[in-house]
């Protein structure tokens, strides 16, 4: 079979105009299938940090709108394994214009860094965030997109909550994802707010002492305020940001079901490609078996062909996939693993072992029936 490979590759651009048009329409469907895949791997299969790892939350079981009761906290710090709980509070004001989102949360700032660690910040900034009460700090990205710097005075106007928050940025963090988030004071939101809505928590982040007591940490949890008015939900800090993709239904579904449809539509288009190449063909392999080829050696060079053509689209569509997956995670994101995409080793291999396959699986009845053509059939269909 390699001693043909010369012959394989000189009669895949023996059509140089229906090569090139193959190769761009793999190469396009493979792009889309790889950034599909990798979304997919970045969401369902990828592994969480050594820091997230060890990190659950707790919400209120019948949504995140329904606040706990504060007192949670510290039944919730005297559970097994629990090294330490900290406060949250989404806010989901208004700066300046309604299309300015971004995401911010009130936290108790002398425990957010033992939580966070891998949040970067200089030591000023950061005494200043636990001492001042109106003090907030910024993710690199935020910050940069808004223009803002250390000093800076900035307005929420409350949404959610009937109050105006008067905010001074002290920080700027930098951290390996989530470097759009806002941070203030937890207390000074508590504390301005009508006391029949005080002491009142949207999630409790928990850190564990180890990645082996979550599951069992999560249980201890939910079983504290099995009989409560307000129940609980206590899950992994990947788990409950997946959470936020069952409010658009089913992406796993969806994304396979788009993966599936693509991989078809190129099977289809590479068939059609490779029919018509063969036949084309018909008095070729007629002479190629007059001088000896057998049946065999027909079908593998037909065959590889196929596979060369579709492993080039493939190639150049990892390419493009990579492009793609760049802008998209550079770009704004509406879930954290986004921040964080790219074609990994095990999605290049898999995208280029479908486009193998699609070539052969193409290129297999057709590369049959003309290794079944005999000298004399050749002939006719010259004539």
């Amino acid at each position: 079979m390699f001693k043909h490979l010369p012959l394989v590759f000189k009669n895949s651009w023996r059509n140089k105009r229906r090569t090139v048009l193959t190769i761009l329409s793999v190469g396009v469907s493979l792009c889309l299938l790889g950034v599909l895949m990798a979304i997919y791997h970045a969401f369902y299969m990828s592994k969480p940090d050594d820091y997230s790892a060890k990190r659950l939350v707790t919400r209120n079981k019948v949504s995140l709108a329904v606040p706990m009761p504060g007192f949670y906290e510290d039944k919730i710090k005297a559970v097994s394994g629990v090294s330490e709980v900290s406060r949250s509070q989404w806010f989901g004001g208004v700066y300046k214009d309604p299309k300015n989102f971004f995401a911010q949360f009130g936290v108790e700032p002398d425990k957010f860094f033992v939580i966070r660690p891998e949040m970067s910040l200089p030591e000023d900034a950061k005494k200043a965030f636990i001492t001042e009460r109106t003090a907030c700090i910024a993710g690199r990205k935020l910050a940069d997109q808004f223009d803002w710097k250390v000093g800076d005075r900035i307005t929420l106007k409350g949404t959610i909550f009937p109050i105006n928050l008067e905010l001074t940025l002290r920080g700027i963090y930098d951290a390996p994802i989530a470097n759009d988030v806002l941070y203030f004071n937890w207390d000074y939101l508590d504390k301005s707010l009508p006391q029949a809505r005080q002491s009142q928590v949207g999630t409790f982040n928990i850190l564990a002492h180890s990645t082996d007591d979550v599951p069992r940490i999560a249980d201890a949890v939910d079983n504290l305020f099995r009989d409560s008015t307000a129940q609980t939900k206590t899950e992994s800090e990947s788990a409950f940001g997946l959470s936020f993709l069952a409010f658009l239904g089913n992406v796993k579904f969806f994304l396979l079901s788009i993966c599936a449809a693509v991989t078809f539509t190129i099977l289809l288009v590479s068939g059609n490609t490779i029919a018509m190449s063969v036949r084309e063909r018909v008095r070729e392999v007629g002479v190629l078996k007059t001088l000896g080829y057998t049946r065999g050696a027909i079908l593998g060079m037909i065959l590889g062909e196929a596979v060369a053509v579709c492993l080039i689209g493939g190639i150049l569509g990892l390419g493009l996939a990579s492009i793609l997956a760049v802008v998209i995670r550079h770009g704004p994101s509406f879930a954290a693993p986004l921040q964080y995409l790219s074609i990994v080793p095990s999605v290049a291999a898999l995208c280029l072992v479908i486009a193998a396959l699609i070539g052969l699986i193409s290129a297999f009845f057709p590369a049959l029936n003309a290794s079944r053509i005999s000298i004399v059939e050749a002939l006719k269909s010259d004539d």
